[in-house]
């Protein structure tokens, strides 16, 4: 059901409080700071130390970027905060299945780039995992996962853009992003998600979810 324009109204506030606020700050200076720090030689020579590194970057953004979604109300929260780090870095895994090996090396020296990367994949598997959930009538209690996996997925590709720049299949790709905007836009995407999330009607239903309104 979609939002009535009183709560669109309480959606946008939610988004403005003190505690959002501090938390998409904090998001921002981790994103700033991780990067920098993997630029350090001690992790640029050893390639399974990096790849971890990285990896592990692209977790905790995940992580951080629900965690500001749905606010940590209960111990069960940490349970949505886990699986959205493990969705925004598993995301890596199909570079070893296009190299059809379990060599780092040969995963890292692929030819193009591997079909998980395309952005575009990205909104077209959280709509087909949101008509599916329809269609087999999955509970309520689940209508979060669509928006988890967006939101982990694209930040996982909003920060591999600062490299290579966004493939839009079958459009071409961009440049490869501005430092600055791979910061504002991952500190910000939680924000736009929530806010829509309300306006769609999931908000409402993750909120009877976690027993109180989510925390933006």
């Amino acid at each position: 059901m979609m939002a009535s324009e009183a709560e669109k109204t309480h959606a946008l506030l939610q988004s403005c409080t003190t505690e959002s606020l501090i938390s998409s700050i904090g998001l921002g200076i981790f994103c700033l700071l991780a990067d920098k720090f993997l630029q350090f030689s001690v992790i640029q020579q050893n390639d399974w130390f990096r790849a971890f590194s990285d990896n592990a970057v692209h977790c905790v953004i995940g992580m951080w970027s629900w965690a500001i979604v749905i606010g940590i109300k209960k111990r069960s929260d940490f349970g949505e905060i886990i699986l959205a780090g493990f969705l925004a870095s598993v995301i890596d895994i199909d570079h070893f299945c296009v190299a059809r090996s379990l060599s780092l090396k040969a995963a890292l020296t692929l030819p193009r780039r591997p079909f998980l990367h395309c952005s575009t994949v990205v909104p077209a598997v959280a709509l087909t995992l949101r008509f599916a959930m329809y269609l087999f009538k999955l509970k309520d209690s689940w209508c979060f996962l669509p928006w988890m996996l967006f939101i982990s997925w694209t930040s996982h590709h909003i920060r591999d853009g600062i490299r290579h720049g966004l493939w839009l299949c079958p459009f071409g790709k961009t440049s490869p992003l501005p430092f600055w905007l791979y910061v504002v836009t991952t500190s910000s995407l939680p924000y736009v998600c929530s806010f829509v999330m309300y306006l769609t009607g999931t908000g409402q239903m993750m909120s009877s979810k976690h027993g109180v309104l989510i925390d933006v």
